[in-house]
C-alpha cells in the first residue's frame, strides 16, 4: 500500500507555499509519548494542553511540543521543561530560550505581543547555530515517524546542529519535514544530505530555496510569491526580501521587495491538486489547496528602506 509521500512524490505535488503560519513559534520541551493531539495527548496535562492552546488562538503565535531524539522515557515527574521562543520576521528575527520548572508558567506569558515581536524579555537570547525541528510524530502520521526519526537521529549524531524532535509541522505527505530556526523556513522530503545543506545554508544566512517549502511567517500565497522571485533572481539570502499580501482572495497580489531596492508583483492564484490523493496516511482521498504564482513582473526599484520597510504577514 503506497504512503501518503510517496504518492505526494509520483505526483510530483510542489512543496512551495505548504509551510504552516505562524510569527512566531512556542516549542515546549515535553518528553515520553506524543499522541495525534498532543498538547492534549501527552505527558503534559491535558487541561493545561488545552488552556495553552486557547491562549495562543488568533495570536499568530503556534505551540509545538518538542523532546531530543532517541528514547521517548518520560518518568522524571520533576524535569523541569526548556522552552524555545522564536519570532521568524526578516525585519526582527529573534530566538529566546529559557528554562521553566513547571509548564503551567507559560500562561502568564502575553501570548499577543508574542505574535507581534514582542518577547517581554523572556528567557535569554539563544547563541549557537541553527535550530532543527524534525517532525516525528507517529500518531499524527506514520510517515513523520518512519522517515522523521532517522533522520533526526542522524543529523544530530552528525554535530551539524542543535536538533529536536517535533510534534507538528503540517503537511505528513512531504515527509522527512523540517523547519529551521532562526528563519523560520520549512523544508519537506529531506534525505540526511539535503538536511545537512539546509543547516549550513541558515548558518551562513542563507535559506535553501531548493527544498523549501516557505517561510512560516509569511501566509501562503506570499510564500508562493517569494519562492517565485528568489527561482527567477537565484536570491539565497534569507532576510533579503520582504513581502506585502493585498487583502481579498484568489488571485492574490503580492509585492516582493528586495533590500537593494527591486521589486516584484506577483498574482498568486488557489487551485485544488488534482487528481485526489491522501493529505495523510489512512485518510480518505482528497484535493489539497495549492498556490500558484500565474503572473510575475518586476516594478521599478525605489530606495532601499523607503516607504518604510516593515513586513506585515496579512492574513491570506
Amino acid at each position: 500500500m503506497s504512503t501518503c509521500t510517496t504518492l505526494s512524490r509520483e505526483l510530483t505535488e510542489p512543496l512551495s507555499a505548504t509551510a504552516a503560519t505562524a510569527t512566531t513559534w512556542l516549542l515546549l520541551e515535553q518528553s515520553g509519548p506524543w499522541g495525534a493531539q498532543a498538547l492534549t495527548g501527552s505527558h503534559l496535562d491535558p487541561e493545561l494542553g488545552a488552556a495553552l492552546d486557547r491562549a495562543a488562538e488568533g495570536t499568530g503565535v503556534r505551540i509545538a511540543l518538542i523532546r531530543r531524539p532517541g528514547r521517548h522515557a518520560d518518568t522524571d515527574g520533576t524535569a523541569r521543561h526548556e522552552v524555545l521562543l522564536a519570532h521568524t520576521s526578516p525585519a526582527d528575527p529573534w530566538v529566546r530560550r529559557g528554562h521553566l520548572a513547571s509548564a503551567a508558567e507559560l500562561l502568564a506569558l502575553d501570548f499577543a505581543a508574542l505574535g507581534a515581536g514582542d518577547h517581554g524579555s523572556f528567557g535569554a537570547p539563544h547563541v549557537g547555530g541553527p535550530i532543527a525541528l524534525v517532525c516525528t510524530n507517529g500518531r499524527r502520521d506514520r510517515c513523520c515517524a518512519l522517515l522523521g526519526r532517522p533522520l533526526a537521529a542522524e543529523i544530530a549524531a552528525a554535530g551539524h546542529s542543535e536538533v529536536w524532535e517535533v510534534t507538528h509541522l503540517g503537511g505528513h505527505r512531504f515527509s522527512p519535514t523540517m523547519l529551521v530556526l532562526p528563519h523560520g523556513y520549512a523544508y519537506g522530503r529531506l534525505t540526511a544530505e539535503s538536511a545537512k545543506e539546509v543547516l549550513a545554508a541558515t548558518a551562513a544566512g542563507q535559506t535553501a530555496f531548493a527544498h523549501s517549502r516557505g517561510r512560516s511567517f509569511w501566509p501562503r500565497p506570499a510564500q508562493a510569491a517569494e519562492q517565485a522571485v528568489r527561482e527567477l533572481t537565484g536570491e539565497g539570502a534569507a532576510d533579503a526580501l520582504t513581502l506585502r499580501q493585498s487583502p481579498g482572495g484568489s488571485p492574490w497580489t503580492v509585492e516582493v521587495r528586495h533590500a537593494d531596492g527591486r521589486r516584484w508583483r506577483a498574482a498568486v492564484a488557489e487551485s485544488a491538486s488534482e487528481p485526489p490523493r491522501p493529505e495523510s496516511c489512512g485518510k480518505a482521498p482528497g484535493t489539497p489547496s495549492r498556490m500558484d504564482v500565474v503572473h510575475l513582473v518586476e516594478l521599478p526599484e525605489v530606495s532601499a528602506g523607503s516607504e518604510g520597510s516593515e513586513p506585515s504577514p496579512a492574513a491570506p
